[in-house]
């Protein structure tokens, strides 16, 4: 490990193309580009995809599209190039044969000659004397010149505990038996993880690794390589699992984890999915929950990771999602919300550029996603701003009194509405006409039919929010169509 402080801080973000990217492998982009950024350092795309039998077309261009989305932007890769290009790593097999034969010429590489089945005939040996099965007990003494037709494995010099430091979980032990001789270039000439993502991080100089830890189990095989490659190893930082909701496993695809561009169709911003994203597993050392990048830029700090897991949850999520909602201007507000409005609603005829500036305000005040647009709309919550409300009899006289009628409030109601000039109709004024007649005959029984009224649903913003918002034609109209219902006329409007 370097000890050079003044060295320029490399970090990467290295995926596999094997379908979409996840939460998880977000959250490692963004630390990895959190550190790097922070420190005007070097951020790395570099696309891992020696594993062909795994890979999933149409892979890469999806990391790329989940990255630029998220605005985590990157000064190398795949798609732009620079310095160490080539950023794919099945196009850089002479990297990877080139320090093969480094290693064979040190003896600490040799062609394995085995065929499975004497590798399976080993290990059923082990079973059977209920003991771990270990390659390096097979190594053979004089093994075949390699021939890149034989997988290659590395020779472990010394077996030993392993011990190293990680950023995040201080000091780490492992015992001599995590050490086996593994696999660098397989037998059909592709190297494997453990020699790949080593020599790129070596050709690229990356100085600090953010994974996963799931990694830790690998890592004196990391270490033992680094030791044979005589080179300095970069710094490890591993990161707290994502637990699933209700924290008893990881986060994973089969636990609900969704592609990550799927919260873009459900109307998560991309501030609001990176703000979410850094609080798993970091937090600035207070209470706030809501933060720019560039907040969290500043506060950002490798050793305030923590070490437990941390629970995903879509909730949390949403709350702050909802918050980015209400930071928008007024035209990105009126511009989420029609992007959401389902176009059976758009086909009203009422829909106008004028309502949906006139609700705008409302609706924002309910959400939290687009998905929220789109329950409204199912649930007859929005189409009642651009349609009149077919009514029920029995719901409209809900709040009926003995002493006065429904059809009596609604009348007194239209009489003190219709009073309000033109240029006076406004919230205020309109409740200040209303609320001394329904407070002396009951509150309830005024305003629940006018509300229903205007609305003809169950819940809806109060009635005075909803008069001003249709205009006193627009309100006096609906209220009078409430009255032919209480008269049995059809409602055909």
């Amino acid at each position: 490990m370097s000890n050079d402080s003044n060295k320029k801080i490399v970090t990467r973000f290295a995926p596999s193309p094997t379908g979409f990217v996840h939460v998880g492998g977000i959250r490692t982009a963004l630390f990895a580009y959190l550190w790097a950024r922070k420190h005007n350092g070097t951020f790395i795309l570099r696309i891992e995809d020696t594993d062909k039998e795994r890979e999933v077309e149409g892979s890469i261009e999806h990391i790329i599209e989940s990255l630029k989305w998220l605005g985590l932007d990157w000064d190398e890769g795949p798609d732009i190039g620079g310095i160490h290009a080539p950023y794919i790593q099945s196009q850089r097999l002479d990297s990877y044969k080139k320090y093969a034969e480094i290693l064979i010429d040190k003896n600490l590489a040799y062609a394995d000659p085995y065929t499975e089945k004497e590798i399976e005939e080993f290990r059923a040996q082990a079973d059977l004397e209920k003991r771990p099965f270990l390659y390096r007990e097979h190594r053979p003494d004089n093994p075949p010149k390699w021939d890149k037709t034989m997988p290659l494995r590395l020779k472990i010099q010394e077996v030993k505990t392993s011990e190293w430091e990680d950023l995040v979980r201080g000091k780490l032990t492992a015992g001599p038996e995590a050490l086996d001789d593994f696999i660098l270039i397989k037998s059909d000439g592709y190297p494997t993880y453990n020699f790949a993502h080593i020599i790129d991080d070596l050709e690229m100089g990356v100085t600090h690794i953010m994974r996963a830890d799931e990694f830790i189990s690998s890592t004196p095989k990391f270490l033992a390589l680094y030791e044979a490659l005589g080179v300095d190893r970069p710094e490890m930082a591993t990161l707290p699992p994502i637990m699933a909701p209700g924290g008893k496993k990881k986060l994973g695809k089969r636990d609900g984890a969704k592609d990550v561009l799927d919260y873009r169709n459900e109307g998560i911003l991309p501030e609001a999915m990176i703000n979410f994203l850094a609080l798993l597993g970091w937090n600035p050392g207070d209470d706030r929950e809501v933060m720019t990048i560039n907040e969290i830029l500043e506060s950002f700090d490798v050793k305030k990771i923590q070490h437990s897991g941390a629970q995903f949850n879509e909730e949390k999520l949403a709350w702050i999602n909802g918050e980015y909602i209400k930071k928008m201007s007024y035209e990105e507000q009126e511009a989420y919300l029609l992007k959401f409005i389902p176009n059976d609603i758009k086909s009203l005829p009422h829909f106008t550029n004028d309502m949906l500036h006139r609700i705008t305000p409302i609706i924002i005040e309910r959400i939290s996603t687009g998905l929220d647009i789109e329950m409204m709309a199912v649930n007859g919550d929005l189409d009642y701003y651009f349609k009149f409300p077919k009514l029920s009899l029995d719901v409209l006289k809900k709040e009926e009194k003995e002493n006065i009628t429904t059809e009596e409030n609604i009348k007194k109601v239209i009489e003190s509405l219709s009073q309000i000039n033109e240029g006076d109709w406004i919230r205020n004024t309109i409740k200040d006409a209303l609320w001394e007649y329904a407070t002396s005959v009951g509150r309830g029984s005024v305003l629940w039919p006018m509300r229903y009224a205007l609305s003809g649903c169950m819940k809806s913003p109060d009635p005075f929010i909803l008069a001003e918002l249709f205009g006193k034609e627009g309100t006096l109209t609906r209220l009078n169509l409430a009255l032919e219902t209480l008269s049995h006329i059809n409602n055909n409007v």
